[in-house]
């Protein structure tokens, strides 16, 4: 073989030893690459939102016996509690609906929990139009910006201590034909002698608990301690969606320091 031929055998090989390297390298480029396709499949999950929606009685008759500094405090303690929780499964979200004078009005638009810094205090005046509360629960329910798909089971918290003085049968049956409010938990307080037990006992949907009877202070302190440390639990637990119980136990009251709130 001559030296020009050897040179053209050897140039040849180079050639076919690079194309084959060339091809080799792609081929593990492509490997390289697959995990960081398989990296996406692994993004961590976002918190579910789970909306607590309390429904609160500020008429004038709440300015009687401190009961809405009271109410002001419990829901200022339990927004606090669920602002502290983590968002592993489910983000608490929290909405203040409030009915005195002559309609409801939205106190606190639905918000994480974790994201309130303050709430006005709420202030006692006038009648109790508790029908337009219903109504405008049922709106924000079936609002599915505001309440998306993915949002576990809602909570209703339902506290008043008189009787409505609007039309109030057709929003309540509304709220309750509602596919939202039916998977809903409802709870209901009523605080002193005068607030309307049966009315409110058609808010509740839960066989279990009726409605929960606030004699004094302490016993609307420790609603809100109940409704605070079932919605904690349901938000930690592995299976957030199911529905809420309310352990309404004797327990609750050994650190129910108001002074503390």
């Amino acid at each position: 073989m001559g030296w020009a031929s050897y040179e053209e055998d050897i140039a040849s090989r180079f050639h076919q030893a690079t194309v084959i390297r060339n091809k080799e390298h792609d081929a593990l480029l492509h490997t390289k690459a697959a995990p960081a396709t398989k990296l996406k499949a692994f993004a961590i999950p976002q918190p579910r939102p789970l909306p607590v929606i309390v429904l609160a009685d500020v008429s004038g008759s709440m300015s009687e016996d401190g009961k809405i500094d009271i109410l002001n405090n419990a829901l200022k303690s339990m927004i606090l509690s669920f602002g502290e929780e983590s968002k592993l499964r489910a983000e608490i979200q929290v909405g203040l609906i409030t009915f005195g004078g002559e309609a409801a009005k939205e106190h606190l638009p639905l918000v994480a929990a974790d994201r309130i810094a303050g709430v006005e205090a709420f202030r006692a005046q006038g009648r109790t139009p508790m029908g337009s509360a219903f109504e405008m629960a049922r709106q924000l329910l079936e609002d599915k910006e505001k309440v998306p798909a993915r949002s576990y089971r809602p909570v209703l918290v339902l506290v008043s201590d008189g009787a409505p003085t609007d039309d109030w049968e057709e929003p309540l049956a509304a709220l309750k034909g509602s596919e939202r409010a039916q998977k809903a938990s409802r709870f209901a307080m009523a605080i002193g002698a005068d607030a309307d037990r049966a009315m409110l006992g058609q808010f509740v949907n839960d066989r279990e608990t009726s409605v929960f009877e606030a004699d004094g202070a302490r016993d609307i302190v420790k609603f809100f301690k109940a409704v605070t440390m079932s919605v904690v639990a349901r938000s930690t637990s592995t299976s957030p969606d199911q529905p809420l119980a309310l352990d309404l136990g004797s327990d609750l009251s050994d650190d129910l320091d108001l002074d503390a709130l």
